[in-house]
This record gives C-alpha cells, structure tokens and sequence, in this order.
C-alpha cells in the first residue's frame, strides 16, 4: 500500500526532491493512506502565493513559511520560536562538546531573509530565544548589533520561555503571553487552550515514501491551536507520534513539513 496520501498524489503537492535530511531506513509513527482516512483528517486550501502553506486558526489567516517561521498577513505580524542563539556558548561553559560557534549567525541571518521577504512591523520571538539568559548576555556585540539592526522600525516583543525566564539586556517588550486578535501566543500549549500558537517542543514530522523516509521540522495544527517548529540552528526536534504531542493534538491535526515547498500531510502517530 502506498504511503503517499492519496489526497497528495491527487493535487501533486509532494515534491520528494527539495527535501533534505532523507535516509533509507524505515521509521516508525508512518503515514498509511488507510489511517489518514480513518481519522477524517481534514485537508487544508492552500494558496501558495509564492510565500508558504496558507491555513487558518480561529478564524485568522495564517502562512506557515518554510524557515519555520509563521507570517500573520492581516496584522503584519512574523513569529518565529524557540531560535536558541547562543547554543554553543552554553554547551561550551558547561563543559559539553565543543561545537562551531556559528549557530547564531546561521539563524540570524535567516531571520533576517525572513525580514526582508514579509517587511513586518511586529515580530513575535515565542519564547526559548536565547539558550539561557547566560547565552543572551555573552553574545559578541556584532551579534548583539545585528538583532539591534533587526528590530528597527518595528515593534518587538520576547516570549518568555523556559530557557530565557527573564529579561533580556536587548530592545523589544518582554511579555509572558500576547493575545492579539483570536489568538495568544506563548511558549508552551495548554491543554484547554483556543486559538493558541506556542513552541517548545521541536516538532518533526516523520513519513515513508517506498525505501525512504523523510524527517522534517514541522508546523503542528488542529481545530484549537498551532505549535511552531525551532526555528534556531542546533535545535533538534520531537517526533510527532511522542508524547505529550500525542495528547495535545485532535485525530484531526495536520503536520506542515518546512522547506523549500512547504507541505501538509495528517499528522503521523
């Protein structure tokens, strides 16, 4: 049985080519065109728009990007979560593996593409920004300078999150939770929520395709709410079919993989 869903081969929106990260071992938590069916995922109206996966949340209209970042059109609004700049620095001062320490500036100037494509005027860091407030006070004052540069001529606001649970020495507004319009923003879903976009926790979505398999960051989306995909470089990822992802989102939540064309399939579990 063929484990592209159906309803893709249809539209011809799975591209396998631009994908990375594609190996030839199976994974668990595949997705089957029988169990998509089984659970009545329901198939989101994209329009592409040369920009990303247009979806909707609470009655907003909102663009899941391939970077990982979400663009909210109506209120100019980009948010990106969980970019742990200052990653290596941490790992380094508590005595773990010496990595590059060009992580920051690999997110940076992704951001900063981002930037430049959406021209937002407020942009949403949904909280894990920095790896721990240590990381955010010894970023090199080039790094430092450039976030400055970013935050020009816009409003800026720091989610609060577990990794970065307090004010940072940078501009912007520092706030626990943003409610804007139907929906709040903060790092980390509650169970009861509605037209809630949070972070946190790495989703990435896994799916066979014949031999291959392919294990992408994902955005995560059902009818109550949106868990955004690390955006920052040296992230990692949790898969969707753990817990508590498992828990949190219905039978019916979508998985929108990033990438060059960013695609929905039904979550896999």
């Amino acid at each position: 049985m063929s484990l592209i869903p159906a309803w893709l081969i249809a539209r011809k929106q799975l591209r396998l080519h631009p994908f990375e990260n594609t190996h030839g071992t199976p994974v668990s938590g595949q997705i089957d065109v029988s169990i998509a069916l089984a659970v009545g995922a329901t198939i989101p109206h994209e329009r592409s728009m040369n920009l990303g996966f247009d979806f909707s949340l609470s009655g907003a209209n909102l663009t899941a990007l391939g970077s990982g970042a979400l663009w909210w059109a109506e209120h100019r609004l980009l948010c990106v979560s969980d970019l742990h700049l200052g990653k290596s620095e941490r790992i380094a001062r508590r005595g773990g593996t010496t990595l590059p320490p060009y992580e920051t500036r690999d997110t940076l100037t992704k951001l900063t593409h981002d930037l430049e494509r959406c021209a937002p005027q407020t942009v949403v860091a949904l909280g894990d920004s920095f790896d721990d407030l240590g990381a955010a006070n010894a970023l090199p004052a080039d790094e430092r300078n450039w976030i400055t540069k970013l935050q020009a001529g816009r409003r800026w606001i720091w989610i609060e999150g577990n990794h970065d649970p307090g004010s940072v020495k940078l501009g912007g507004t520092h706030m626990v939770e943003l409610k804007l319009g139907a929906l709040s923003f903060r790092h980390i879903a509650t169970p009861a929520a509605q037209g809630e976009v949070s972070g946190h926790y790495h989703p990435k979505a896994a799916l066979n395709v014949g031999r291959r398999s392919i294990s992408r960051p994902a955005f995560l989306y059902d009818e109550a709410r949106l868990i955004l995909p690390a955006y920052g470089t040296y992230t990692g990822g949790l898969r969707t079919d753990s817990e508590p992802i498992r828990s949190l989102m219905s039978a019916k939540a979508c998985a929108i993989l990033t990438g060059p064309h960013p695609t929905a399939v039904p979550m896999p579990r």
